[in-house]
């Protein structure tokens, strides 16, 4: 065989253990891939809405949401790699992610609020429930 065949067989197959490899852990963790994803796009869409209520519609906020799950995503792979490769660090997507799910959730909520979707008392109440060693509002 020639180099440049053998050259090809090896990326060919290397890719191919690749890709199977994110296959297999994709699948494994769909939950928290379908969890990020939905987050993401939710906080996105109640955020174009707000957005377009009070500055009409801007494509570069809306591609900002892409680059979020992009980043998001990757993280969660990186994350789940680490956690499969060594033993001992199950605890890392956990600890991690749930900043992540925690400040998104808050996001939505707030710009469902902006977009008329959740009234702002309710709103209101709902963060002092986060925070109650502060108290509530009046």
């Amino acid at each position: 065989m020639k180099t440049t065949q053998l050259i090809i067989l090896f990326t060919g197959m290397s890719l191919g253990f690749l890709c199977s490899y994110f296959m297999e852990l994709t699948m494994q963790n769909a939950e928290q891939y379908l969890a990020i994803t939905t987050l993401v796009f939710a906080d996105g869409f109640f955020g174009i809405l707000a957005g377009v209520k009070r500055e009409g519609f801007k494509t570069f906020k809306a591609i900002k949401i892409l680059k979020t799950l992009v980043f998001w995503i990757v993280m969660l792979t990186l994350i789940l790699v680490i956690e499969k490769s060594i033993p001992g660090a199950g605890w890392l997507s956990e600890t991690l992610l749930m900043p992540l799910v925690i400040f998104q959730l808050i996001s939505t909520l707030k710009n469902a609020s902006m977009a008329g979707f959740i009234k702002t008392s309710i709103l209101n109440q709902i963060l002092d429930r986060i925070d109650k060693h502060k108290g509530f509002r009046e």
